[in-house]
């Protein structure tokens, strides 16, 4: 059973802090890194061979590429029918008639991205042959670029174009998790995705975005922000409940004792959490631990009951310092 959001009184939708120009340019760079890179040749036989593939990039512009007709199949948000050339580790290369382009992993239905590394190239390689029922998601003639989604698909035509006309900024949506990486959470809407940044997990520290979701989870989430032009919709899930620091110097001071659970061990300390979204740094130094004590990486373990005394809380810059009171058995 994947996990779910859960149903939390949500925080006020009346404004909604804009994502600049930057916040969208830094976020696609980072994703564009972890996006594969592209080749015809099914097994390069050795590391040198790989080096003398031809990216995606080059083949496209080298084979004729109608990009009218594939801006149009964008922008109707039409369904074709290719057939799988070829694949590499990141997903599948696709062509018919003049169309060619590439299938990511996270967007076959019947893959995800949890495959494991060592299953992966024998499972890709059963589609090598086969036709596939294939959107546009993503068209860029400057770069040579044509990614496809099979899992955009199962939607009608039209459906992405719809959801981009209805969704607002501010407005809850639901969706199932298709694919999690280091720098956040794609959420597919049923015919568009969205993306919860890594930074939009959580009001507390978040040590990677699947400590959160799995693949195949249904959650609900904010909508923050909407590119129309790229058909991007950034989304959050912290912001559907309030901040907990917005409050957190009301409710808490130096030197009170309060409980926390470890989330947690690090080389210089442990994090713990107060409460959801408010999390804390006990520093090794402020763990009385004598000479003779065990190191705190082993006194202390993730999901661990300890009390805390809080030692300072700076709400603006979400920092708080906690001391280790004592451990429960």
């Amino acid at each position: 059973m994947g996990k779910t959001v859960s149903n939390r009184p949500s925080r006020p939708t009346e404004s909604v802090p804009p994502l600049d120009e930057e916040w969208w340019a830094a976020l696609l760079a980072e994703e564009e890194k972890h996006t594969a890179q592209f080749a015809y040749k099914t097994k390069p036989e050795s590391t040198e061979e790989k080096a003398k593939e031809p990216s995606q990039s080059s083949l496209l512009k080298q084979t004729g590429v109608e990009w009218d007709h594939v801006q149009k199949l964008y922008e109707a948000d039409e369904t074709v029918l290719l057939t799988v050339t070829s694949f590499n580790r990141g997903g599948l290369l696709v062509e018919g008639g003049e169309l060619h382009g590439f299938v990511p992993i996270s967007h076959l239905v019947d893959l995800s991205c949890g495959v494991e590394e060592e299953d992966r190239d024998s499972l890709l390689e059963k589609y090598v042959g086969r036709s596939l029922y294939l959107k546009v998601i993503e068209c860029d003639p400057s770069r040579g670029r044509i990614v496809f989604s099979e899992r955009a698909a199962l939607a009608k035509s039209g459906r992405r174009n719809q959801l981009m006309n209805e969704l607002q900024p501010g407005s809850k949506v639901c969706g199932m998790v298709t694919n999690i990486t280091d720098f956040g959470i794609f959420v597919d809407l049923g015919g568009v995705e969205g993306l919860i940044h890594v930074s939009e997990i959580s009001w507390g520290r978040v040590n990677h975005p699947g400590d959160a979701v799995q693949v195949g989870d249904e959650v609900q989430a904010f909508v923050i922000n909407i590119d129309q032009e790229r058909s991007r919709i950034a989304l959050s899930l912290k912001r559907l409940y309030a901040n907990p620091w917005e409050t957190a110097e009301n409710r808490y001071h130096p030197g009170q004792l309060v409980d926390a659970v470890i989330t947690s061990v690090v080389p210089y300390g442990a994090f713990a959490r107060l409460e959801e979204g408010l999390d804390g740094l006990i520093h090794s130094t402020e763990m009385n631990l004598d000479e003779n004590h065990l190191a705190h990486t082993n006194l202390l373990s993730e999901g661990q009951r300890v009390q805390v005394k809080i030692l300072h809380i700076d709400a603006n810059r979400q920092r708080l310092g906690l001391g280790l009171n004592s451990i429960y058995e």
